[in-house]
């Protein structure tokens, strides 16, 4: 096993580095899911702070960070209703932590390793289209919506495509200014001439342009008030120097436990947040460089362990997050150390200098999220997909539109409906191999069946007896045949004895003996 410095240090500098751009991800990330689950919003940056310190050490992922999931949203918000309490619900992540754990122990997380490609990567395209879709309202000066809403359908009745329509019809000049400005940076640090220089290797092109946007909001509200974006439209941080500790921090109402709703709760936070996980560090897999697999179990434990902390400590519900996970990949980050790291900014700068954070206007950070959303929905990945086929592109086209029009867990079991539609008919087709050869006196038909036949198979090796010529001669040749389905040994059984009304002599070879009524 590698020591510390040789996994970690090696990489530091650049973990650093892509840990500040992960850092101004998840912020407004924090806050913003914090707000659309109607919790505190401290309760967001206490999620953050531990899913960096506590999650990413346990978790045996280099590159995917945990925090809020914008996925459990509308979970938490109607368990605060029904629990009646914020309170009532940390009691029910401490319980699901647990629950966690114990499913990593009862090694549950090898369910990650059953998700096709397919679906993955449509799930990785749909979020950079979400993400795309639905920063430019914010590029635009457009806050209806808080940042960290992913929603299709809205609080306020509108839905994601509708907001693009009042993000034009309510744009803000300064707030276009900012963006255009902010992505022109970014677009300038991926110039290989400039590449370089040590600047443009060592600072990330997104933090730049996150700060670029801070100081010229800052000239806007000197110069040219009009253009200047107000503190509705920039980032919103609670100061927490100078408050006390029961402000900071909620403890959990146990007493909740007495109630099966409680429990209800705790159940389901659980496998929402452990399936979320499971997607996400399996995306995050696919698009690590160096391709390194995730122990899925250790994950859950981990995950688990954090939610427990979280808890606790009134703190949201966590899960491994592909946002920030994108993020960090994109900037360029090797190792966990680059998930610790941005914790460690979040805490110090959430509590040494929240007035500067404050003045780092929405439409910069939008337009760091959007070139996010572009690299994980390219056109290249679309063409690719499509080259590899139907059974391979359908089910990725649909779980993208599937996710980006209703929600994660909804797109990927839509995008796991057609990928089984694609098996089940591939496995109606590869049942046999089948050649006619025509003798003097009538048909022959020779099928040999390949090495699985399941049940599966029936229907078309059904298909294919039935439409046989009254008269002819059928071989059936299971001795290449490992493995061969009750269910068609029963259905060769019943076709040698139906075969006789219509004259057609079955020649088994390889095929274990069945009595038709057997089993019945």
């Amino acid at each position: 096993m590698k020591s510390f410095k040789e996994q970690y240090l090696p990489f530091l500098r650049g973990d650093i580095s892509a840990a500040l751009v992960v850092f101004l991800v998840a912020l407004p990330l924090c806050l913003g899911i914090a707000l659309a689950s109607g919790a505190p919003l401290l309760a967001g940056i206490i999620a953050g702070v531990v899913g960096a310190l506590v999650i990413a050490p346990l978790s045996g992922s280099q590159l995917s960070v945990s925090g809020p999931a914008a996925g459990l949203t509308v979970i938490i918000l109607t368990a605060i209703q029904t629990l009646g309490s914020f309170e009532a619900l940390l009691a029910a992540v401490v319980v699901a932590g647990v629950i966690q754990v114990a499913l990593g122990y009862l090694k549950a997380g090898i369910i990650g390793y059953y998700f096709p490609s397919a679906v993955i990567k449509g799930m990785l395209a749909a979020i950079g289209v979400i993400l795309i879709l639905k920063q430019i309202p914010h590029a635009f000066g457009y806050d209806a919506v808080v940042m960290g809403d992913e929603n299709f359908e809205q609080a306020d009745k509108h839905n994601t495509f509708s907001e693009l329509y009042y993000a034009v019809k309510y744009s803000s000049t300064g707030a276009i200014i900012i963006s255009i400005g902010s992505l022109a940076l970014m677009l300038l640090w991926e110039l290989k001439a400039l590449k370089r220089f040590a600047f443009f290797r060592l600072v990330p092109g997104a933090l730049v342009a996150v700060f670029f946007g801070a100081a010229l909001n800052s000239y806007f509200l000197t110069n040219f008030p009009e253009l200047a974006m107000a503190s509705s439209h920039r980032v919103d941080l609670p100061k927490l120097i100078g408050a006390s500790a029961g402000e900071i921090f909620t403890l959990p109402d146990f007493s909740i436990l007495q109630n099966l709703q409680g429990w209800v709760v705790a159940v389901t936070i659980a496998i929402v947040a452990s399936l979320e996980t499971l997607l996400s560090v399996e995306a995050a897999d696919k698009i690590d460089p160096w391709k390194r697999n995730t122990p899925t179990n250790r994950e859950l434990k981990a995950q688990g362990v954090g939610n427990v902390v979280s808890g606790l400590l009134g703190g949201l519900p966590m899960t491994a997050v592909i946002v920030r996970s994108s993020a960090n990949v994109n900037a360029g980050a090797k190792t966990k150390m680059s998930a610790i790291l941005h914790g460690v900014y979040l805490l110090a700068f959430v509590v040494l200098i929240p007035n500067l954070l404050n003045q780092i206007p929405l439409a910069a950070l939008a337009m760091v999220l959007i070139v996010v959303g572009y690299k994980l929905a390219k056109i290249q990945l679309f063409k690719s997909m499509y080259k590899l086929g139907w059974d391979q592109f359908v089910p990725f086209l649909a779980t993208i539109l599937a996710v980006v029009m209703s929600d994660l867990l909804k797109g990927i079991a839509v995008g796991l409906f057609f990928s089984a539609f694609f098996i089940l008919r591939n496995n109606f087709r590869n049942a046999y191999f089948a050649k006619k050869t025509k003798t003097a006196d009538g048909h022959e038909l020779l099928i040999t069946l390949s090495e699985e036949v399941s049940f599966l198979n029936k229907g078309s090796i059904l298909q294919l007896l039935e439409e046989l010529p009254d008269n002819s001669t059928v071989v059936i040749n299971g001795s290449e045949s490992a493995y061969i389905d009750y269910d068609v040994l029963e259905l060769i059984s019943d076709f040698t004895e139906n075969a006789k009304i219509r004259n057609i002599e079955v020649k088994l070879i390889g095929i274990p003996s069945v009595s038709p009524s057997q089993g019945h």
